[in-house]
């Protein structure tokens, strides 16, 4: 089994183990609606993002979920902390770009 890794590495294979394969392959056999975008974040993040991306202020956001703006200023420090992002702005073009 080493042999056969090794000559597969020499021509260029990827040589997964089993878990991991299985991990890969399961990602791509998943129906699409089952696909969620940026899944590092929670439902309540993915609408407060997508309300972000849509222009709106922390009031705004707030009037419409019905929570304080300083919830969605928790909201929001959260998802540019998951997201890697040091900005809204970087934050919407995250959100555009995942479909959100």
């Amino acid at each position: 089994a080493i042999l056969a890794a090794v000559t597969g590495v020499v021509r260029g294979e990827a040589i997964l183990g089993a878990g991991v394969a299985e991990r890969v392959l399961a990602q791509f056999t998943q129906p699409a609606s089952r696909h969620t975008p940026l899944p590092e974040l929670s439902d309540r993040e993915r609408e407060v993002l997508g309300l972000v991306a849509d222009g709106l202020t922390n009031a705004a956001i707030g009037q419409r979920l019905f929570v304080s703006p300083k919830t969605v200023r928790n909201h929001v420090s959260n998802i540019l902390m998951k997201l890697h992002v040091g900005s809204r702005s970087a934050a919407s073009e995250r959100a555009r770009e995942a479909g959100i």
